[in-house]
């Protein structure tokens, strides 16, 4: 008998705790507008260096040859290496990268307003 209750209780708390998500989380979120970053933008018609050269002190996540990915702060460009500093899951790194291995770049252009 004994186990039983255990089980319905805990059963019970998990139902509560799921029935709270999901009223409390929309209402959260409802609150909130999705607005643009200032100053970040691609430019289609200009080199990958050009468009680096507009990211400097952004966070990016860049993609290089292979498909591996480096995620960092762009500290500085050149005419064919990128500074990437403050390199994520790697403390104390920075990274140099040919810019002719990078394959694409992502960048954050919305976020929450509240």
């Amino acid at each position: 008998m004994h186990i039983k209750i255990a089980r319905f209780s805990r059963a019970m708390v998990a139902v509560l705790f799921s029935f709270v998500l999901l009223v409390i989380s929309p209402v959260s979120i409802a609150g909130t507008k999705v607005v643009p970053v200032q100053g970040v933008n691609y430019i289609i018609n200009a080199s990958m260096m050009d468009n680096l050269n507009s990211l400097v002190g952004r966070k990016v996540t860049l993609t290089v040859d292979g498909g591996n990915f480096l995620a960092g702060i762009v500290k500085s460009v050149g005419p064919h290496l990128i500074h990437l500093e403050k390199i994520e899951r790697k403390e104390f790194f920075d990274a140099l990268i040919r810019i002719d291995s990078i394959q694409a770049i992502e960048v954050q252009f919305r976020e929450y307003q509240r």
